[in-house]
């Protein structure tokens, strides 16, 4: 038997839990690339998060970002990402 994993978001005010430092953004698209959920798109001179209820809060993104021009924090209001089995 082959199980999959689905992944569900509690619902919720979700906030802005990712921010990007405009000064810091060097535009290398790192994040982009390493997004599985196709949160980031350039906009303008940076990269921004622009599918921000689609991230699946991993952290692949703040994780690659060399210039650390990416704040992750917690979402607010007990919301964020379950992950389930079937």
């Amino acid at each position: 038997m082959r199980l999959s994993m689905k992944v569900e978001y509690h619902p919720g005010d979700r906030g802005e839990f990712i921010k990007v430092i405009p000064e810091k953004c060097t535009a290398c698209g790192q994040c982009a690339l390493f997004c599985a959920r196709g949160v980031w798109a350039r906009q303008g001179d940076i990269f921004r998060p622009s599918r921000l209820e689609d991230c699946a809060e991993c952290g692949a993104c703040w994780n690659v970002c060399a210039p650390d021009a990416i704040e992750f924090g917690e979402p607010r209001g007990g919301t964020g990402v379950r992950f389930s089995y079937g």
